[in-house]
């Protein structure tokens, strides 16, 4: 009775080591819905007063908020990935007013790449990587960039940044990866 007991302590032990070293999910996987958006990170410089009200939104409406910009965001996504109106797509996103949004400003970037704009997407990409420097999905994109540009050093650098943030089995990795290897086109 003690040794099973001993055993199952154990493997409780293992089992919960595993959770804690598992590593943290990154960026949308071409999600139809985007990350949650985070709070505004407090800045270094002092608060200035504002002339607006000091008066902060009712939680219902920043919920409310926050459903209005996934209900967008999700709109956007199946204009660009299942009906390829890139530019109908890019439009809707920009109308949702969170170009900062890294989930929003990588498919601003993927929209445009997949357009022939090539400055553009290169500034929508940085911009999303600003905003999340771990969004796994941007620096795939990223790398498919460089890579159509003929930058396979680059592409192969951006590889090595999706193998830090989620391993070579995520699909991130496997897609840029073709990409490079020339046995996949995206």
């Amino acid at each position: 009775m003690r040794a099973s007991f001993r055993l199952s302590a154990v493997m409780l032990c293992g089992a919960f080591a595993l959770f804690v070293a598992a590593p943290s999910p990154v960026g949308a996987v071409d999600s139809p819905s985007p990350a949650p958006s985070a709070p505004p990170q407090p800045s270094s410089e002092p608060a200035k007063p504002s002339k607006k009200s000091t008066k902060k939104k009712s939680p219902k409406k920043e919920k409310k908020s926050e459903r209005k910009f996934i209900d967008g965001y999700r709109v956007a996504h199946a204009t660009i990935y299942q009906r390829h109106d890139y530019a109908g797509g890019i439009g809707k996103l920009k109308a949702l007013g969170r170009d900062s949004h890294p989930d929003v400003a990588n498919l601003i970037g993927y929209s445009s790449r997949k357009l022939g704009r090539y400055d553009d997407a290169k500034l929508w990409y940085e911009r999303a990587l600003a905003a999340d420097p771990k969004h796994a999905r941007t620096w795939s994109y990223y790398g498919m960039w460089h890579a159509e540009q003929g930058n396979l050093l680059k592409a192969r650098d951006h590889l090595a940044t999706i193998a830090g943030l989620c391993g070579t089995q995520c699909r991130e990795y496997t897609e840029l990866k073709g990409v490079i290897e020339g046995t996949r086109v995206y």
